[in-house]
């Protein structure tokens, strides 16, 4: 029954949408119904919003690093760990508590393997920086950084059910990117110009 409570409030947190609350306070469109469409972080800044986008980041990182800590704190174990990162997760993805259209997840994933381990999350948040650094997409950073992850679980913590649950949620991931893919491969994608020097 705790594992059963624990998964099911981690689903909840998850549910749980910062890019459409901090689009409410900060008197901005719902990030729904503009740009991308996608209730996170990327498309909350180009409402130009830094600091709205911000915290949508902080809060959708912090609410996966939460469950995941709140599990491990209390002993809960490595199988019921993984459940609660995957939930948490799922439910930034399908949030019950918007219709089940959520967000892509990337802040998100990132607070789990933070919590974690804090050098699996940063050899994740190097790899995402790298790319856009290199190409200048977000999208493609968190493809590739995804894709990377169960490679980095592998080699840093080496616990088949850790490098099991990274790899369902860089699926996850990559799959909820699938039009970003599309837009990438026929070179619609919309991405960040380079600074000018």
């Amino acid at each position: 029954m705790s594992v059963l409570i624990s998964v099911i409030a981690a689903y909840l947190l998850g549910s749980i949408s910062f890019g459409i609350l901090m689009s409410k306070a900060f008197g901005l469109p719902d990030p729904r119904t503009v740009g991308s469409g996608n209730p996170g972080a990327t498309n909350v800044l180009r409402s130009g919003k830094k600091l709205a986008a911000f915290l949508t980041l902080f809060g959708d990182a912090f609410k996966g690093y939460l469950a995941v800590w709140l599990a491990i704190h209390y002993g809960l174990g490595d199988q019921v760990i993984c459940l609660v990162a995957l939930a948490v997760f799922i439910g930034h993805l399908y949030p019950v508590y918007y219709g089940f259209q959520g967000g892509k997840g990337v802040a998100t994933a990132l607070g789990v393997l933070l919590a974690i381990s804090p050098w699996l999350g940063l050899a994740v948040l190097l790899t995402w920086v790298l790319a856009f650094a290199i190409w200048r997409y977000s999208s493609l950073a968190a493809i590739l950084a995804a894709a990377l992850s169960p490679l980095f679980a592998w080699n840093l913590l080496g616990d088949k059910v850790y490098v099991a649950m990274t790899a369902v949620l860089a699926v996850l991931l990559i799959w909820r990117h699938r039009s970003n893919i599309r837009k990438l491969l026929d070179g619609t994608e919309g991405g960040f110009s380079k600074p000018k020097s």
